[in-house]
C-alpha cells in the first residue's frame, strides 16, 4: 500500500517525524476506541472521505476498505450512499477515484 504515498505526504513524515509518529498512535487509538471492526471503520472512514471530497483519503480508504475485506460491491454501495447527501457531482468523482483504484488491482 505504501507504493500508493504521495511524495508530498512522505516528505511531510520525515520532515516532522514526532509529529507523524504521534499522528499514527492517535489514529490507532480512535481505530481502537469502538467496537466497530476494521472492515466497517474503513467504510465509515471512506463515506467520510466522499463527504469531503479528498480524493486522497478516497483513494486510501478504497484501498484499506479492499484490504480488510470489504467487497467492490460494498464499496461501491457507500459512494453511491453519497448521492443523497452530497451530490451527483461528488458521487460520480468519488466514484471514478473508487473505480481507479479497483483498476490498479486487476
Amino acid at each position: 500500500m505504501a507504493d500508493h504515498l504521495p511524495e508530498v505526504y512522505t516528505d511531510f513524515r520525515k520532515r516532522f517525524t514526532d509529529v507523524a509518529r504521534r499522528q499514527d498512535a492517535l489514529a490507532a487509538a480512535v481505530d481502537a476506541a469502538g467496537p466497530l471492526d476494521e472492515r466497517t471503520a474503513r467504510l465509515v472512514k471512506l463515506g467520510i472521505a466522499i463527504g469531503s471530497q479528498a480524493e486522497g483519503a478516497v483513494r486510501s480508504n478504497v484501498r484499506k476498505a479492499l484490504a480488510a475485506g470489504a467487497s467492490v460491491e460494498e464499496v461501491e454501495q457507500v459512494v453511491l450512499l453519497g448521492m443523497t447527501t452530497r451530490g451527483f457531482p461528488a458521487t460520480v468523482a468519488a466514484w471514478q477515484w473508487m473505480h481507479e483504484v479497483v483498476g490498479e488491482r486487476e
